[in-house]
């Protein structure tokens, strides 16, 4: 059942995300014909607290105990939520709530909170792409998907940024009580009633890893050859490392393999280029390692659920991918 819902604050948690929880299901809708869910923000850090923005603080009656009642606990972002120790009885609250089967549900980097309360361990589980690597990194029995808008590990639900907190809360409102009752409350909120939690973030190009010790001049070495195929027996090589030892060394440093990772690396390339250049869909196949447009394009519908031309008319417009997709007679753009 889904009736009674809490989110629960720490200092410096972001009011945007917040919000998101509040609004979906804060509101009494009954006029509607929606349900009316019994909901309240807790503080596990006393009844005041402070924001990421000067001169605006939170204040709330209820404490921690207000978790026990709840059907779903909600953990939005916070400042430092990627750099901060949290209450130990924060955490013990998160486990004993899941074990009784209360669901959880973090939005953005309030998946850090789940991970320190143990409850990604063996799990999948889906942040904002800035934070991804660094959460894959300090929780490795945790699967971080880096792409996707939500994961729904039941009882434990993580999603990306603020509007991905969106599709997580509307997905779980969808798969409990029903698509009228989503689509209604998503109705009022003006938003889509509905996106499927393996649609991608639009995630920019990250920086180089120079947290990844052992495999980080071979990261450098792999992005300025994007275009090169490569093999795990040269890349261990490149390292100075057995095969199965580097293979090992990669997924513990950046949370994916190689492949995986030159493959997303290709596609982000392929992205800035969608974004920033006029080049053509078969000139940016090329220049990222894909070799046709028709790869590059079967690769952007796997990993980002969308076309390269539709890609860059989300970006530039709708004349940009017909201008630019190919040698401009529009057979082109259609295979892209």
């Amino acid at each position: 059942m889904l009736k009674n819902v809490a989110a629960i604050l720490l200092d410096g948690v972001h009011p945007f995300e917040l919000g998101v929880v509040c609004e979906v299901f804060g509101i009494d809708r009954s006029d509607e014909g929606l349900p009316v869910y019994d909901f309240a923000v807790a503080s596990a850090e006393g009844p005041t607290l402070s924001t990421p923005h000067p001169g605006f603080t939170m204040s709330t009656s209820h404490g921690l105990e207000r978790l026990e009642s709840a059907d779903l606990i909600a953990v939005p972002a916070g400042d430092t939520y990627t750099a901060r120790e949290f209450p130990p009885e924060l955490l013990d609250a998160l486990r004993r709530a899941v074990e009784r089967g209360t669901r959880v549900l973090s939005v953005c980097s309030g998946a850090f909170v789940l991970a320190a309360a143990g409850l990604l361990d063996g799990r999948r589980c889906a942040v904002h792409w800035r934070h991804a690597e660094q959460l894959a990194r300090e929780y490795p029995r945790t699967t971080v998907e880096p792409d996707v808008l939500y994961v729904d590990e039941d009882p434990v639900i993580t999603s990306a940024g603020t509007a991905a907190g969106i599709d997580a809360c509307l997905h779980l409102v969808r798969k409990e009580q029903g698509p009228e009752v989503a689509n209604g409350i998503a109705r009022r909120m003006v938003v889509p009633p509905h996106r499927d939690g393996g649609q991608a973030q639009y995630i920019q190009r990250p920086l180089p890893r120079s947290s990844c010790d052992t495999v980080g001049e071979v990261l450098a070495w792999m992005e300025q050859h994007l275009d090169q195929e490569v093999t795990v027996e040269q890349l261990a090589a490149r390292a100075h490392m057995a095969p199965r030892t580097f293979a090992r060394r990669f997924q513990q440093e950046t949370g994916t393999t190689p492949y995986r990772w030159l493959l997303r690396q290709r596609v982000l390339v392929a992205q800035h280029l969608l974004e920033a250049s006029d080049e053509t869909v078969d000139a940016i196949a090329w220049r990222t390692g894909f070799g046709t447009a028709g790869a590059l394009r079967h690769q952007f519908v796997r990993v980002l659920d969308t076309t390269p031309n539709a890609y860059r008319r989300t970006f530039r417009g709708p004349e940009a991918a017909w201008t630019h997709a190919g040698s401009g007679d529009g057979l082109t753009a259609g295979r892209a």
